[in-house]
């Protein structure tokens, strides 16, 4: 997940993923971009960005069930 400093949505993406997480068994990073002005022109606009399996799958929110599935997806498919 790549969020920033003060970010509300970030903080709330970021609970549902550590839940998740704990549910679903999946590995999180959290990468803040705050001060990276790579990072900062790739995502500010859209944090919190979270990717599933090397691509992007949601920003701005997280919906729980369309994450499972794709975590879910994930898992199966060879790699």
């Amino acid at each position: 997940m790549y969020g920033g400093r003060g970010c509300h949505l970030c903080d709330v993406a970021a609970g549902l993923l550590e839940r998740e997480r704990a549910r679903l068994g999946f590995d999180l990073r959290h990468i803040d971009i705050t001060g990276n002005p790579q990072l900062e022109a790739a995502y500010r606009e859209q944090i919190p960005v979270v990717f599933v399996d090397g691509r992007k799958a949601f920003k701005f929110t997280v919906d729980q069930a369309e994450l499972e599935r794709r975590v879910r997806a994930a898992t199966i498919r060879p790699h």
